[in-house]
């Protein structure tokens, strides 16, 4: 008898080890700690609600997540929207969720007490930006700040949008490129040494997208999961801190209009 339930044990480790594991990668906008904190909840409920494992895979930069899913390393990702035409362009991943309350705008901050009230007065300046290929906080606000105001300035990319803003608050940077998310979570005494100077114009956000190789069933169980499922509310608190606070269906057609913006001439390999 307790060879027949040893054996039992073995071959259900044995299918358990068998099984797809699909790949989920996150765009590493904040600590790959903060990341888990996020997504982990959201995944481990996935997990239950549909039967199938979906497993966390950071990344340890932006570049080396661009490089994943070039690649098609990640089954299900969430990435900025210049990264999902991209993904589609490369490996035919296709946007499937996003959020339809608010729109990604980047925004470029200076010195509440400083000199700067114009774009003008950028020209010949330094500008601080997180990442070259964040899309609100650097590409798509090098973008307009070159081809629409002919501002000539020098980029310097300091790692992550909290050391751009601290970079113009101790004069280190003439400005600096971010989006209003990460700004409000600045604190409030470096929030009331910064000023917005500036606003792109506004695009869908960031969306959760798949691998073709994903099963259409899966994807369509996915979907229901999130907008109406038995765990929709429970999912919908849990998304707040990605944060997608209205979840709705998406498609590429949400994010073509990108490529119409001439982005590619200031993304950095």
């Amino acid at each position: 008898m307790k060879k027949l339930i040893v054996i039992a044990f073995f071959s259900i480790l044995a299918l358990s080890s068998n099984a797809e594991v699909y790949r989920v990668g996150v765009v590493p906008q904040f600590e790959a700690q903060r990341i888990s904190l996020i997504w982990q909840p959201i995944l481990n409920l996935l997990n239950a609600e549909t039967g199938h494992e979906f497993r966390l895979e950071q990344s340890d930069s932006i570049p080396e997540f661009e490089k994943a899913f070039l690649r098609g390393d990640f089954d299900i990702a969430y990435m900025n929207p210049w990264h999902a035409v991209m993904a589609y362009e490369s490996q035919q991943y296709r946007p499937i969720l996003r959020d339809q309350s608010r729109k990604l705008r980047g925004i470029l901050v200076v010195k509440k007490d400083g000199p700067i009230r114009s774009l003008e007065q950028l020209n010949g300046k330094s500008i601080a930006f997180p990442a070259p290929n964040a899309l609100g906080a650097s590409l798509l606000m090098r973008a307009e700040l070159t081809r629409e105001h002919g501002v000539n300035f020098t980029p310097r990319y300091v790692g992550t949008h909290s050391s751009a803003y601290l970079n113009v608050a101790l004069g280190s940077a003439a400005a600096g490129g971010g989006v209003m998310r990460t700004l409000d979570e600045q604190s409030l005494a470096l929030r009331n040494r910064l000023r917005i100077l500036y606003q792109t114009q506004p695009v869908n956000p960031h969306p959760l997208v798949v691998h073709p190789r994903v099963p259409e069933e899966l994807v369509n169980s996915l979907l229901r999961v999130f907008l109406t499922g038995s765990a929709a509310e429970k999912l919908a608190t849990l998304l707040e801190q990605v944060p997608i606070r209205d979840a709705v269906e998406s498609s590429i057609d949400d994010y073509l209009r990108l490529q119409d913006l001439g982005l590619r001439d200031f993304y950095v390999n």
